[in-house]
C-alpha cells in the first residue's frame, strides 16, 4: 500500500525583535519545539529542509543546519521560492515521505532579519537581492513596496479598490495578531491609523506593508502510521499547485491577476472540495493588496470583487471567511522568506483545534497560500484534520 505522509509536528521560535539569536540558534529553537511537539528526538529526525538565509551566506544551508541539530540525514533539501518556500516545503517533506526516502522529515526556516539590520535596510535587501530585476529595475532604485505599489494602483484603477478597503485587510490582522501571544505587533489599530500612517509609496502606507521581525518556524512531516502513536492529531495535505507568470514584475503582461490561479485551481482539484468548503484561508499578506488579489485569484470571489469582499468583517474571526488568523506578515510577523512558513503553523493549529481565543470552530478543510517575489511564484496547500 502507498505510505501516506502526515504533519505530525510544529514549533515556532519568539517572534518579534529578539535580540541575541542569530539565524541558527533561532532555527533550532523552532526544530525542537516542532519535535517537542511531536513527542520525538532530534534523532529520529533523518530529513531536513530548509531555505536559504539571506542575513548570512551559508554555502549549503540545509547541511548547516543538520550539523547544528546533530541530524544525519538520508533526504536533504534547500527550497528557495522566496515567500512561498515554507508551504512548498511542506510539500517536498511529503513527496520525501511517501516515496520512501526518509521516515521523519524536519522542514525549518528562519531568521534575525531585524536585528541583524535595519529596518530599511533590511527593505532596501530584498529588491537588491532579486525581487527586482538586477538590469531593468534595480538601477532606478525601487524598493519592493514600490514594486507592489504597481499592483495596488492598477487594480483601484480597473475596479475602483478604494484605500479603506485596503485598510480593512491591515486592521483586521492586526485584530488577529492581538490574539496570538507571539505574535509582533498586537496593539489594535483603525482604518484611519492605516491612511494616516507614512506613505511608503502610494497607495500603499506603513500599515499596508509587512514588518519586519526575526523568527523560525518548524515542522515535522512523517508516516500516518507513525503519526498514530504520537502526541498530536495529525494533519492531512489534500492537495496542493504551483503558480508562476511572471519572474519580475516588469514582465507580468497582467499586473492584477497572478500565478495564485494556477496553484488554486490545482489545489483544490487535488483535494476534491470546493471553496466553500474551506473554514479557514492563511493566505499572504506581505501587502494589503496582495491579499485582496489572491482572494480573487483563488476563486472566493470574482476579479475586481477582493476590496468589496474584505469588507464588513467577512475575512475576520467570525466572519464567512476568517484569513490568516495568526496576523500574518503584516502583524504577527515578518522575517523575510521563511515568513510564510508561519501561515502553515497557523493552518495545523486551527485544524487541531488549539488556537485559542482565535479559534475557528470545527474547522476541517484550512487553506495555506504562500506567494514569493513581487507576487511571482505561487503555492497552495489545502489541508485537512482527515485523509481524503
Amino acid at each position: 500500500m502507498r505510505r501516506r505522509a502526515v504533519i505530525a509536528g510544529i514549533g515556532e521560535s519568539r517572534v518579534g525583535r529578539v535580540p541575541g539569536r542569530s539565524a541558527l540558534q533561532l532555527q533550532s529553537d523552532a526544530a525542537l519545539a516542532a519535535a517537542a511537539d511531536a513527542g520525538i528526538g532530534i534523532g529520529d529526525i533523518d530529513g531536513l529542509l530548509t531555505t536559504p538565509v539571506r542575513v548570512e551566506h551559508w554555502n549549503m544551508p540545509s547541511g548547516v543546519v543538520a550539523n547544528n541539530l546533530g541530524v544525519r540525514p538520508r533526504f536533504l533539501s534547500t527550497v528557495d521560492l522566496a515567500g512561498a518556500s515554507g508551504v512548498a516545503m511542506i510539500h517536498q517533506a511529503v513527496m520525501a515521505v511517501e516515496s520512501g526516502q526518509c521516515d521523519m522529515a524536519l522542514c525549518v526556516a528562519g531568521q534575525n532579519l531585524l536585528s541583524h539590520r535595519s529596518r530599511n535596510e533590511a527593505v532596501r535587501s530584498m529588491a537588491e537581492s532579486g525581487s527586482a530585476h538586477p538590469q531593468f529595475e534595480v538601477p532606478y532604485g525601487p524598493v519592493v513596496p514600490s514594486l507592489y505599489a504597481l499592483i495596488a494602483q492598477r487594480h483601484m484603477h480597473e475596479y475602483g479598490t478604494t484605500p479603506e478597503q485596503l485598510a480593512e485587510v491591515a486592521v483586521t490582522m492586526r485584530r488577529h495578531a492581538g490574539l496570538n501571544p507571539n505574535a509582533h505587533k498586537r496593539d489594535p489599530i483603525t482604518i484611519a491609523d492605516v491612511l494616516g500612517s507614512r506613505m511608503i509609496s502610494s497607495p500603499l502606507h506603513m500599515f499596508d506593508c509587512a514588518i519586519v521581525s526575526d523568527g523560525a518556524a518548524a515542522a515535522i512531516v512523517t508516516t500516518e502510521d507513525r503519526a498514530a502513536d504520537m502526541k498530536k492529531r495529525p494533519v492531512h495535505l489534500l492537495g496542493q499547485g504551483y503558480g508562476l507568470r511572471h519572474g519580475h514584475i516588469g514582465d507580468h503582461k497582467q499586473l492584477t491577476t497572478t500565478g495564485a490561479v494556477d496553484s488554486g485551481r490545482d489545489a483544490f482539484a487535488l483535494a476534491g472540495v470546493e471553496r466553500a468548503d474551506i473554514d479557514v484561508a492563511q493566505i499572504y499578506d506581505c501587502f494589503t493588496i496582495t491579499v485582496i488579489v489572491e482572494l480573487e485569484d483563488l476563486g472566493f470571489c470574482a476579479k475586481g470583487e477582493g476590496g468589496r469582499f474584505v469588507e464588513g468583517g467577512r475575512i475576520g474571526l467570525g466572519g464567512a471567511l476568517p484569513v490568516t488568523t495568526h496576523g500574518g506578515l503584516l502583524s504577527g510577523g515578518h522575517p523575510g522568506l521563511p515568513g510564510g512558513f508561519f501561515h502553515l503553523i497557523e493552518g495545523v493549529r486551527q485544524l487541531r483545534g488549539e488556537a485559542g481565543e482565535r479559534q475557528v470552530a470545527n474547522a476541517e478543510l484550512a487553506l495555506v497560500h504562500g506567494n514569493g517575489g513581487v507576487a511571482s511564484v505561487h503555492c497552495t496547500l489545502i489541508l485537512g484534520n482527515r485523509s481524503n
